[in-house]
């Protein structure tokens, strides 16, 4: 039997995964690295996106590449904005206390989850892809929208990459990051930094959800999974570290899509869980991570 198309296939399945992953874990290792806080609430941003994004192309009838790119704005300002918020009401009284911020982004958690119980109902929810194009690769068709989602996402990840690197809010961002009380004796206003961050975080997640929704579905409980996922590719990777966190998260993805489509998701998750034991015992600040030290 000829492995080659069975592997191409995979792969781009897990490089779907990868990209998808690598912004939710991105968000999630950006609020870290600056604000040291560990948003359990990251997943249920992801989630929101989804929904918002089924709402939205609900509400435009007709063209759905429109709803989609409608979408594509509207939910990640929101699910940002809703960040912003539970910062300003919940985070920020907490003065950012790592235990604190912990127990309090499990009650955000809750708080979204049942939201969109409450307001969008238990059933899953579909959202029609924005264009049908289907590539031939050998002897199977690989939709041209998920190539479309890989191609968002590197975009997406280089743009952070040079706000990072390359503007002044990159270097107050970094500064921040390294020092927060003496970026704050300079001058930076640390706390409208954090807000910001935290509101990117979610957002990033959102635009994650809105690129994946049409190949999944829009559900209440879908932010448990990309939550652990998101989890184990910045623990990998190193928290704080961006170039670590997109080097897991190919790892993690690709190795999910080949194993799940040759053997099964069960051991691809078992295979991910292994890897994070493995790099906490030979290097417990992951493969990039940044020394607290």
């Amino acid at each position: 039997m000829d492995l080659g198309p069975y592997l191409l296939f995979a792969s781009l399945e897990g490089l779907v995964h990868a990209a998808v992953l690598s912004l939710i874990a991105l968000g999630l290792s950006l609020v870290f690295g600056v604000m040291r806080v560990v948003n359990v609430a990251h997943g249920e941003f992801f989630m929101l996106g989804a929904i918002l994004a089924w709402w939205v192309t609900s509400l435009i009838s007709g063209n759905h590449a429109i709803g989609f790119l409608i979408a594509l704005i509207v939910a990640p300002m929101i699910a940002g904005a809703i960040a912003m918020f539970s910062d300003w009401l919940v985070l920020k009284h907490l003065k950012y206390d790592p235990e604190a911020t912990i127990i309090a982004t499990i009650g955000i958690l809750y708080i979204i989850q049942q939201s969109a119980l409450m307001t969008f109902g238990p059933d899953a929810r579909p959202v029609e892809q924005p264009f049908h194009y289907r590539m031939d690769l050998y002897w199977f068709g690989f939709s041209a929208y998920k190539f479309f989602v890989i191609f968002s996402a590197i975009i997406l990840l280089l743009i952070v990459w040079l706000v990072m690197a390359k503007t002044k809010f990159g270097l107050i961002l970094r500064a921040t990051q390294l020092d927060s009380e003496t970026a704050q004796a300079f001058g930076i206003p640390i706390f409208k930094v954090y807000s910001l961050v935290f509101g990117a975080g979610a957002a990033i997640a959102a635009i994650a959800a809105v690129l994946i929704v049409p190949i999944q579905q829009a559900h209440y409980l879908m932010g448990g999974e990309p939550l652990l996922l998101a989890f184990i590719v910045v623990i990998i990777g190193g928290l704080g570290s961006l170039r670590g966190t997109v080097a897991a998260a190919v790892l993690i993805g690709m190795s999910d899509g080949i194993v799940s489509v040759f053997f099964s998701p069960n051991l691809a998750k078992i295979i991910a869980t292994l890897l994070v034991v493995l790099v906490l015992l030979i290097k417990p600040n992951g493969l990039f991570g940044i020394s607290k030290t």
